[in-house]
């Protein structure tokens, strides 16, 4: 691996969204969550989206209802209404970027997903840069949006960055964009430009040739999301250097 793709990136199993347990009253992208992570000795994986003041907050979607039950958006609401919120009914409330940073203390690595709507707007990706420079621990960033990642790579130029992608876009999300986006996006016809150093490649995509290509011959990492299953684990295995995965324990 080159010195921006160091070998802690794939060293261990990735908890997604940290070792979280809605059961147990842990939930998703919170604190409890990544201690839990920290506990077991795995590695993080988290999501960050914008607040209205600016703030990175740790969260995955862009609506607050699923996890909160409040009628908003995480991009219209402030840092102070946000932190107010308790996740799933549990007792973890909505952390920062920054909070999250300090409750890990650099003791697992730490790989962000740097939400987008693909519209060119780079405000929170130049505030996860300014948190990241100055955390003391093993941390990477990786978005789907090929160009927050060229954009990563002159804020922060040191810190790993990644492409996140799939081969079948079956999501909604992928209803308003143009053809030739997303076979940009599937096909990785933006590498010249985004430059990444490693994949984050749905699971149940695999194997295909992006991902063949970048990992024999370009040396490039690939970590494989969400392995849920044993076939998961076993097409993880064949065709990944590290898996994010949820609902059991490696």
């Amino acid at each position: 691996m080159g010195p921006n793709a160091p070998a802690w990136l794939t060293a261990r199993p990735i908890a997604h969204r940290g070792l979280h347990d809605r059961a147990a009253g842990i939930p998703e992208n919170t604190v409890a969550a990544a201690q839990a992570a920290v506990a077991h000795g795995y590695a993080i994986e988290c999501d960050v989206q914008i607040s209205a003041d600016g703030e990175a907050m740790v969260f995955h979607d862009e609506a607050l209802g699923r996890l909160t039950g409040a009628v908003a958006l995480v991009a219209e609401t402030p840092v102070a209404a946000l932190a107010a919120l308790a996740v799933a009914g549990s007792s973890e409330t909505i952390p920062t970027l920054p909070d999250y940073l300090a409750a890990i203390a650099g003791r697992v690595p730490l790989v962000i997903e740097i939400k987008s709507r693909f519209t060119g707007d780079l405000r929170l990706t130049e505030r996860v840069a300014e948190i990241v420079r100055s955390y003391d621990g093993p941390v990477a960033v990786k978005s789907f949006d090929p160009s927050l990642i060229a954009a990563f790579a002159g804020l922060a130029p040191d810190i790993p960055r990644g492409i996140v992608g799939e081969t079948r876009q079956d999501d909604p999300a992928y209803a308003t964009m143009s053809d030739s986006l997303r076979r940009s996006l599937s096909d990785l016809l933006h590498l010249a430009t985004s430059r990444p150093d490693f994949l984050s490649w749905r699971v149940d995509d695999l194997p295909c040739a992006a991902t063949f290509l970048c990992r024999h011959l370009g040396r490039m990492p690939v970590m494989t999301w969400t392995v849920r299953n044993p076939d998961q684990r076993r097409n993880a295995q064949d065709h990944a250097d590290q898996m994010v995965f949820e609902g059991f324990r490696p």
